[in-house]
C-alpha cells in the first residue's frame, strides 16, 4: 500500500502554514487471499481516478496558496486549472473525468482561498455562451442566474420573452449580462433561436428560468460538447415511465430518433432543457430551424452531426406547472406534436417518404414474412 504524506505549504498570503491531505483510503489487509488480492485489481480503475482527484486538489490548494488574496478569483483559477489540466491530461477524457477533476481542483482552490462559493472552473478549449428564456420569472430568475454566474461563461444572454411582471428588476448585474426584450410573448422556442442568434461563444448553452439547476450539472453539457458533440441533450430516460405510461408528446419524440435510426436516443429531445450546441451546429442548421426544435434535431441526424445525451437532469420534477402544459390534449402538446410533424415533412423532403427504410414489393415482403 502506498503510504501517503501530509503536505504542508505556507501561504504567500497570511504567511501561516496549511496542510492538505488526501482523504482516508478503505485499507485492506495484506494477506495471499487470492480472491482479496483479485478484488483489489478489480478496482484499479477506479483507484486511478481517485488518485487524479487527490492530485487536483492539492494543484488546487497550492495555486490559491501562492496568490495575494486580491488576486483569488473565478478568473485565476480558470487560469491556473487551464495550466495544470494541460499537463497532466491522459487523453482518455470523459464528461464524467473532466467534470470530476474540475470540482476536485475547485475544493482544492476553495480551501486555501477560504471563499467557499468561488464558482467552477473548467478546462474549456473554447468559449462559452448561454441562453436563458424566460417569462415572468421573477421569483425563480435571481436563483437562475446566480448559478450560471458560476460557471466560466464569455456571455450570458438573458431573453425577456413577453415579461409583464418584475423579471427585469430580478435580474442579477453582471458584465456578461447581455439583456434583450421582446415586448410579445412569442415562446420559449423563438427566444432561443434570438438568443443563438446573438451568440458568439464556441458553445451555447440553452437554459430556462422557471428552474434553478446547479453549475456542476449545466458544467457536464458545456464539457460534453467542448470534448465535440455537436448537440449534447439532456438524458430524460431515467425519469420516463415505461411505454405504456409515456403520454403522446414522448412516444412522438422517440418515433421520431427511431424511425431516423437513432433508437439510443429513446425520447431525449432539443425540446427538454438544459441542452447544449456548438458553434458548427448553429451554423449547419441555422438559427431559423432553432425554432421548431424537434426540426432542428431531425435535420442534425439525417446530416451527420454528433447527437448525444452525455448527462441526466432531472427537469421533470421541476417542471413548472402551468395553465397550458398540464391535461390530456393541451396546448403545449399540441404545438409540440405538431413540430415532430413538421420535422418529419422536412427530412422526408430530402431523404424521401420512407426515409432511410427500404421499399419491398409484394413479392420480397411475401419471402420475408413466409421465412420466420
Amino acid at each position: 500500500m502506498r503510504r501517503i504524506r501530509k503536505i504542508t505549504v505556507k501561504s504567500s498570503r497570511t504567511g501561516r502554514k496549511a496542510r492538505w491531505r488526501p482523504n482516508n483510503r478503505r485499507k485492506v489487509k495484506k494477506g495471499k487471499n487470492r480472491l482479496l488480492r483479485s478484488t483489489v485489481r478489480r478496482s484499479a480503475p477506479i483507484d486511478k481516478l481517485w488518485w487524479m482527484e487527490q492530485r487536483a486538489i492539492k494543484a488546487g490548494f497550492i495555486a490559491a496558496s501562492d496568490k495575494e488574496s486580491s488576486h483569488l478569483s473565478l478568473e485565476n483559477m480558470q487560469e491556473s486549472l487551464n495550466a495544470w489540466y494541460g499537463d497532466h491530461n491522459s487523453g482518455d477524457a470523459s464528461v464524467s473525468r473532466v467534470l470530476s477533476l474540475s470540482l476536485a481542483y475547485r475544493r482544492g482552490y476553495a480551501l486555501a482561498s477560504r471563499i467557499s462559493d468561488i464558482g467552477i472552473a473548467l478546462p474549456l478549449q473554447g468559449k462559452a455562451s448561454v441562453v436563458v428564456s424566460i417569462c415572468n420569472e421573477e421569483q425563480t430568475l435571481p436563483a437562475v442566474l446566480s448559478e450560471l454566474c458560476k460557471l466560466p461563461l464569455k456571455e450570458i444572454i438573458v431573453v425577456l420573452n413577453g415579461c409583464t411582471d418584475g423579471s427585469f428588476a430580478a435580474i442579477v448585474r453582471d458584465p456578461r449580462m447581455i439583456l434583450v426584450h421582446i415586448p410579445e410573448r412569442l415562446g420559449h422556442d423563438v427566444s432561443r433561436a434570438l438568443g443563438s442568434a446573438l451568440s458568439s461563444g464556441d458553445i451555447v448553452l440553452f437554459c430556462d428560468g422557471d428552474m434553478s439547476l446547479p453549475a456542476e450539472e449545466l458544467a457536464a453539457f458545456l464539457i460534453a460538447v467542448d470534448l465535440g458533440v455537436d448537440i449534447a441533450l439532456n438524458n430524460l430516460t431515467p425519469y420516463l415511465p415505461t411505454f405504456s405510461g409515456q403520454d403522446d408528446v414522448t412516444r412522438c419524440k422517440t418515433f421520431l430518433n427511431q424511425a431516423l435510426g437513432r433508437s439510443d436516443l429513446g425520447a431525449n429531445s432539443l425540446t427538454a432543457v438544459p441542452h447544449a450546441l456548438s458553434r458548427k451546429a448553429i451554423e449547419t442548421l441555422g438559427t431559423e430551424a432553432l425554432i421548431v426544435p424537434p426540426k432542428a434535431q431531425a435535420l442534425a441526424l439525417v446530416r451527420g452531426l454528433k447527437v448525444s445525451a452525455p448527462y441526466s437532469v432531472n427537469v421533470v420534477r421541476n417542471n413548472r406547472i402551468r395553465s397550458g402544459n398540464t391535461g390530456e390534449g393541451n396546448s403545449v402538446a399540441g404545438l409540440i406534436i405538431g413540430d415532430h410533424v413538421e420535422a418529419f415533412t422536412e427530412v422526408m423532403k430530402s431523404e424521401g417518404n420512407r426515409l432511410r427504410f427500404v421499399t419491398y414489393s409484394r413479392s420480397e415482403l411475401a419471402k420475408v414474412r413466409n421465412a420466420r
